[in-house]
Formats: structure tokens, sequence, C-alpha cells
């Protein structure tokens, strides 16, 4: 599938230094997700060093937006969160 401009949500911040964001895709999985290239479409938007919180089709994770130059965003492999649960 492609980056959903609708479902890019601002959680926080939108200032000059850092804002957190919210994606959900069910239909994309994660590796796709953080690909450069997939949120090209929100180049206008993200900054290098925001955060994005990911809900993708297979798991969870946090995203940093690691450049964003020319409309080419590339955001960082996404560090897993709620993977595990052994309580």
């Amino acid at each position: 599938m492609a980056f959903e401009p609708s479902k890019l949500e601002l959680l926080a911040g939108g200032g000059a230094v850092l804002s957190l964001w919210g994606y959900a895709s069910a239909a994309d999985a994660k590796a796709t997700i953080d690909a450069a290239g997939y949120f090209d479409a929100a180049s206008r938007v993200l900054k290098v060093g925001d955060w994005i919180l990911v809900n993708a089709a297979d798991g969870r994770g946090i995203a940093v937006v690691a450049s964003n130059a020319g409309g080419v965003v590339d955001a960082t492999d996404l560090l897993a969160v709620g993977a595990a649960d052994s309580r």
C-alpha cells in the first residue's frame, strides 16, 4: 500500500524543535513504513528529529525522522514497542 496522509496525526508539539506524531496502517508492514520515501507526502510538516508512533499491520514501534531533503523523508528503523508481555 502507500502512505495515507489522513492517518498521520500531530499528537504534540508542532513548533520549531520537535513534534510527536501518530500513524496507523492496517495494510503496511513496519519495514514498509520506515523505508525511505514512505512519508514523502508529509515532507512539508515532518522535521528531522520528529518522533512517529506507528501502528503497523505487523506490530507497533517508534520511528524518528532521520532526514528530510528535497521532499524525500527517511525515518529510522522502527524501535519495537509492546512486542512481548512476559508478565
